[in-house]
C-alpha cells in the first residue's frame, strides 16, 4: 500500500500528470486546489477557469477534490512585500516567497490537516535522500527544471514534499497526459505570475503604485530625460526609456544600469556589455540553506534567474548574509533577485542580492570613451 498524498491540483497539464503518476504507483490520494488570488474584474488571473479544469482532471482520475483559498495569506506574505520591494527599487521574485509561504507553508499545512503524510505538486525537480538526509536535486528536464524557484523553501519541507515528474521531460508528460485522456493534455504552459496575467506589467504597478517621475542620468550625472518610476524599470532593460537619439551620444542604445533610490534617480548606460552591466561580484542577505553549510573546498555554483546557467563562484559567509565572488561576469544582475547555490545538481539554498559589483576600472573607461 502507497502513502496517503495530498496533490496540489492547479489545472495545468504537470500537476495533472503528478497526480496521474502517483495514482497508478498505488497511492491513496485526495487532490488540493488552492485560490492565492481574488479573481479581478479585467479576467486577466484565470482562477474559476483553473478550478474547472481541476475537477475535471480528478473527475477523470476519480480522486477527491478540495478546494480552498490563501488569497488572504498571500497577500499578507507574498505580495505585500512584493509591492514594498518594488517600491523600494528592487526586482524581487514572488514566486519564490510563494512557494516558501504558501504551498510549502501554508497549504503543506493544510494537507497534513487532510491526512496527508505529504504534498505532491507538478514542479521540475527531484527529491533524493543521501547520508541520512532529503536534498533537492535538478530536475531531469534542464529547461524546465524549477529547482531554482523551490530555493527558499523550509528545510523541514523536504521530508514532507513529493514531485513526480523530476525525472520527465515535458514533452513526455504531455504524451502521458495524451495517451490517459486528460482533458489538458495540451493546454498551454502558464506563464508570468497569476495575479498579472497578460496585462502590461507597468500598467499592473500603477494600479497600486503611484507613478513617481524623477530624471534619468548617465553615471557623470548628466541629465538626459525622465521616467515615471523606478518600480518599472530594472538592471539591464532597453526598453521604455525613451531617450534614443540625444545629441553628443552616439546610436548605441541605452540600458538601466543602476537606480539612485535616494534621489529618485535612474542610471543608464550605452551598450549592452557596458562594464556597468556586468556584475564580478554581489552581497546577499541572510541565506536560507536547505543543506549544512558547504566546507570548504566545494566547488559551488550559482544561479541569479530561471533558465539561466549556473556560474562557478566563491563564498564567504558574514554575518547577515554573503559575499558572493563570480567566476565570469553576469549581465543584469539586480538588488531584490534571488541567488541560488548549487553543488554539481543539488541546490543547496539560497538568498536575496542586496548589492552588486562591477569593474569599476572598465566602467570608468568606457564612460569616458
Amino acid at each position: 500500500m502507497g502513502e496517503r498524498l495530498i496533490v496540489a491540483l492547479s489545472g495545468g497539464v504537470d500537476s495533472a500528470v503528478a497526480a496521474l503518476l502517483l495514482k497508478r504507483a498505488g497511492h491513496e490520494l485526495e487532490a488540493l486546489h488552492m485560490s492565492n488570488w481574488q479573481e479581478d474584474e479585467a479576467g486577466y488571473c484565470a482562477a474559476a477557469a483553473d478550478w474547472q479544469d481541476a475537477r475535471l482532471i480528478a473527475a477523470e482520475l476519480r480522486i477527491p477534490i478540495h478546494h480552498v483559498s490563501f488569497a488572504t495569506e498571500y497577500r499578507e506574505r507574498v505580495f505585500s512585500h512584493f509591492l514594498a520591494d518594488y517600491a523600494a527599487g528592487l526586482t524581487p521574485n514572488p514566486d519564490i516567497l510563494c512557494n516558501r509561504e504558501v504551498k510549502f507553508g501554508v497549504c503543506l499545512d493544510y494537507a497534513r490537516r487532510l491526512g496527508g503524510t505529504a504534498l505532491a505538486t507538478g514542479h521540475y525537480a527531484r527529491l533524493a535522500t543521501l547520508e541520512g538526509r532529503p536534498r533537492l536535486l535538478r530536475a531531469r528536464d534542464a529547461d524546465k527544471d524549477q529547482s531554482y524557484f523551490l530555493q527558499a523553501m523550509p528545510r523541514q519541507a523536504l521530508q514532507l514534499a513529493r514531485f513526480p515528474l523530476g525525472e520527465l521531460m515535458k514533452t513526455e508528460v504531455r504524451e502521458l497526459a495524451r495517451v490517459a485522456g486528460l482533458p489538458v493534455h495540451d493546454r498551454p504552459d502558464s506563464t508570468g505570475i497569476c495575479f498579472i496575467g497578460e496585462r502590461p506589467f507597468k500598467a499592473f504597478l500603477e494600479t497600486y503604485l503611484a507613478p513617481r517621475p524623477g530624471p534619468i542620468e548617465t553615471p557623470a550625472g548628466e541629465r538626459l530625460g525622465v521616467h515615471d518610476g523606478l518600480m518599472y524599470h530594472t538592471i539591464g532593460q532597453r526598453q521604455g526609456l525613451k531617450i534614443g537619439g540625444l545629441a553628443h551620444h552616439g546610436a548605441e542604445p541605452w540600458y538601466v544600469a543602476g537606480k539612485d533610490v535616494g534621489r529618485n534617480a535612474l542610471i543608464v548606460v550605452q551598450g549592452h556589455h557596458h562594464p556597468r552591466l556586468l556584475s564580478v561580484a554581489f552581497a546577499t542577505g541572510p541565506v536560507a540553506w536547505l543543506a549544512p553549510v558547504p566546507a570548504a573546498g566545494v566547488e559551488l555554483r550559482v544561479q541569479v534567474r530561471h533558465r539561466q546557467a549556473a556560474v562557478p563562484c566563491g563564498l564567504t559567509l558574514a554575518a547577515g548574509g554573503a559575499r558572493v565572488e563570480l567566476s565570469e561576469r553576469l549581465r543584469g544582475v539586480a538588488p531584490g533577485q534571488h541567488a541560488a547555490f548549487y553543488a554539481l545538481d543539488e541546490c543547496l539554498g539560497g538568498g536575496v542580492i542586496v548589492a552588486t559589483e562591477c569593474d569599476e576600472r572598465a566602467a570608468l573607461d568606457a564612460s569616458a570613451a
